[in-house]
């Protein structure tokens, strides 16, 4: 029998992560516990929605709940390129760091202003790791030119192409290059080529495209997850719901000292 590889796959989703990413975590040792294997947390970097990166916090005296967020250097990089290439601005940190004690324990503050890296995808990991969450676990990026080249070919697709002086995530539709603008209105670029290092999955084939690169035998899915992933497209997967977490979609910062 192989040895087992239990994944579970999330966006960045806020420079402290959402109470439910936590839970994954927390199933992903459970199980490892249990059965033994790897780790691999598929971070599904390639994203382009700037609202997975909102962090939600509650005050420590209050508990009145606050949303933060990153700011971007431009419009067009907030709404369409994807999260590893959203540069943050200079001055986002220190004006984040300052609001950050009325929130969360000083050892986080600390940890806050020691991450400097400048896209919204790395500050986010380089945060958990600081946490201690990626601790034996293997990290696995969809923005990965290497991961995107080892990966099958996929039709359902977005592609990463310049546009504007930008590098943005265009919905491959009917052949064609498109910037959803919100409702039914696209924007449709310019024809342009491309390669497999460019293209990365679209949430329907997603599970796909990420078990021909990681192979696991093991998945934990979120609970919204569970509502459209189709186990008939990775037979060779026991799908498990990751474990619950009260405040689900707020940030998860009460970690053991």
């Amino acid at each position: 029998m192989p040895s087992p590889v239990i994944c579970f796959g999330q966006q960045p989703c806020g420079f402290f992560p959402r109470r439910f990413l936590y839970a994954k975590f927390v199933t992903a040792r459970r199980l490892q516990a249990e059965l033994g294997g790897e780790i691999v947390f598929f971070f599904h970097d390639s994203d382009h929605d700037s609202r997975e990166t909102q962090t939600t916090l509650r005050h420590r005296q209050t508990d009145e709940p606050t949303t933060l967020n990153f700011t971007f250097v431009n419009k067009l990089q907030r709404k369409f390129s994807p999260l590893f290439l959203k540069r943050i601005p200079p001055d986002w940190p220190a004006n984040t760091a300052r609001q950050l004690p009325a929130y969360v324990d000083p050892r986080w503050v600390a940890a806050f202003k020691q991450t400097a890296a400048t896209n919204t995808a790395d500050f986010c990991l380089e945060m958990y790791r600081r946490m201690g969450l990626l601790d034996g676990v293997r990290v696995v990026r969809s923005g990965d030119p290497a991961v995107r080249t080892a990966a099958c070919a996929i039709t359902d697709c977005f592609v990463d192409v310049p546009h504007q002086g930008e590098i943005v995530r265009a919905r491959l539709l009917d052949g064609a290059l498109k910037l959803h603008e919100g409702g039914s209105s696209y924007l449709t670029l310019p024809p342009a080529d491309y390669g497999p290092a460019q293209i990365s999955p679209t949430r329907d084939s997603r599970l796909r495209w990420m078990q021909s690169v990681l192979h696991c035998t093991h998945y934990i899915a979120g609970a919204g997850e569970q509502a459209y992933l189709n186990p008939a497209d990775a037979p060779d997967i026991t799908f498990v719901p990751r474990d619950p977490i009260d405040r689900s979609d707020e940030a998860y910062t009460d970690l053991p000292a």
